[in-house]
């Protein structure tokens, strides 16, 4: 069993940046797609970027040019470098483990959460 521990979210300005961590332990027998997602308060959760164990990336519109996911699967790590950040992309910050190697937005393909890491941008 995969798991998931965010680290790095805060408080900060518009137009600032943050750099979001993921650590995973536990025993991954095979490469599989790790992606962020967010929930804001009131809305439901939506992913922000996925990542596939070839590196392929893949965002929405609302955060594409902003974010940028990496990992690196040797030492288990994810990040999250988020720039330019408004107001709306405050929320909770989720690290995700697929069941799949393929990346899709599905929630469900998602077996594995973090707990979390909040982050707020004040205007």
């Amino acid at each position: 069993q995969v798991q998931l521990v965010e680290s790095g979210g805060g408080s900060v300005q518009a137009g600032g940046s943050l750099r979001l961590s993921c650590a995973a332990s536990g025993y991954i027998y095979r490469p599989i797609c790790m992606g962020w997602f967010r929930q804001a308060p009131g809305k439901e959760r939506e992913g922000v970027a996925t990542i596939r164990p070839d590196g392929a990336t893949s965002y929405p519109d609302s955060v594409k040019g902003r974010f940028t996911i990496s990992r690196d699967s040797a030492k288990n790590t994810l990040e999250l470098q988020m720039n330019s950040l408004t107001p709306d992309d405050t929320a909770m910050y989720y690290c995700a483990a697929s069941v799949r190697w393929l990346c899709r937005w599905s929630l469900s393909d998602f077996g594995a959460w973090g707990q979390g890491t909040q982050v707020t941008v004040s205007s």
